[in-house]
């Protein structure tokens, strides 16, 4: 009963201190956000840096709090025995330290600690970090034009990646860094921040991953794009962008077998994607052709501006043009002759149209 009065007692003082603090990290983070939303880039500068030194603050306090107690004679008599220090803080009211471990306890599990004090108070030492904010102020900087700063935000958020509220996000800041070198023109570095994303594709870079590109090269060159799309299916959505910058990246650069796969990825993410939300919306729907696929996506809205923010034409534009430069020049003409009968495909039509007059190679590091 004496140790539920006392957590009852941390919690309320939890909340206490909640209520005194005008401005938790989380409630500074938020501020930035919407700051950055209205275009007020130097209060919400302020505002990320202000979550970053609040973060900081609280994770410092904690751990003095559980320094102190560490350091008490009776407790260093312990021999580093967190069960043992528990029961120590909960007997003498050590509210700060309590609280300090309860808080811990809810950003890691409790086991990964293996019964020790000391790597409690160094794994609440590491909580200090704060990679949101990090990310925040980056994209800040990034806003105002200072792109060396962001990347070095960007770089520091992904150290720290550990810490995510949301584990997912590090792709994101993985994609923020490619972005920010291909516009530094840093193409080496952009082409390994890619392949960095590219080792959560498990087709790709898994066990036997280059035996399965083979397989799918071959199927792709003898039988065609709709046998192709027929048999395989891929629709990790995450790491499609990183394909289609590597296959451009390669094929300015003259690299056309790399191109030509990572394009073919690329191609197949997209159109698995888009197949498999027009069946959302039609459950009886059968993939039969591609040229279908595309009259079919064009109709729904919602499709047609997924396929403009992944440059749905231009990739099978430039897929094609891979493959060309690859020697699969049948599978090449394919996707332009079907890309000539859409008029929504613009420019890539019309760019489709003179490769089936004459195909040459085209200058894209213009467009990376």
């Amino acid at each position: 009963m004496k140790r539920f009065l006392f957590f009852v007692f941390c919690f309320c003082s939890s909340l206490l201190i909640a209520q005194q603090t005008q401005n938790p990290y989380w409630f500074s983070l938020e501020q930035g956000k919407r700051a950055f939303r209205d275009g007020e880039y130097g209060s919400a500068l302020l505002a990320f840096e202000q979550a970053r030194h609040n973060r900081r603050t609280m994770y410092e306090q904690m751990e003095r709090s559980l320094i102190d107690v560490l350091s008490i004679g009776e407790v260093r008599r312990m021999n580093d025995d967190l069960s043992r220090v528990e029961q120590y803080i909960s007997d003498h009211y050590h509210v700060n330290a309590a609280l300090a471990l309860s808080e811990l306890y809810y950003r890691i599990p409790k086991e990964s600690l293996e019964g020790s004090a000391l790597k409690a108070l160094e794994a609440l030492g590491k909580q200090k970090d704060y990679p949101e904010a990090e990310f925040w102020i980056g994209e800040t900087y990034r806003a105002e034009g200072e792109l060396s700063i962001a990347l070095s935000q960007y770089q520091k958020a992904y150290q720290q990646r550990s810490l995510l509220e949301n584990p997912g996000f590090d792709i994101e800041i993985l994609y923020n860094i490619v972005d920010v070198l291909r516009l530094q023109r840093n193409y080496t570095a952009m082409e390994d921040q890619a392949n960095e994303i590219l080792k959560r594709d498990t087709l790709w870079s898994g066990d036997g991953g280059e035996q399965t590109r083979a397989t799918m090269s071959g199927i792709l060159e003898n039988n065609g794009i709709d046998r192709f799309l027929t048999i395989y299916r891929y629709n990790n959505f995450s790491v499609e962008r990183a394909h289609r910058l590597l296959g451009s990246y390669y094929y300015a650069y003259g690299r056309y077998p790399n191109a030509a796969q990572h394009f073919m990825f690329s191609f197949l993410i997209q159109n698995t994607l888009i197949a498999e939300a027009i069946r959302q919306r039609r459950y009886d729907y059968r993939f039969t052709t591609l040229d279908a696929l595309i009259t079919e996506a064009e109709q729904i809205p919602v499709i047609r501006t997924y396929m403009e923010n992944v440059e749905y034409y231009r990739t099978l534009y430039y897929c094609a043009a891979a493959w060309s430069a690859n020697s699969k020049s049948a599978t090449a003409r394919e996707v332009w002759t079907l890309l000539t009968n859409r008029p929504l495909a613009g420019e890539w039509a019309s760019r489709a149209r003179r490769q089936l007059r004459g195909s040459f190679i085209e200058p894209v590091e213009r467009e990376l």
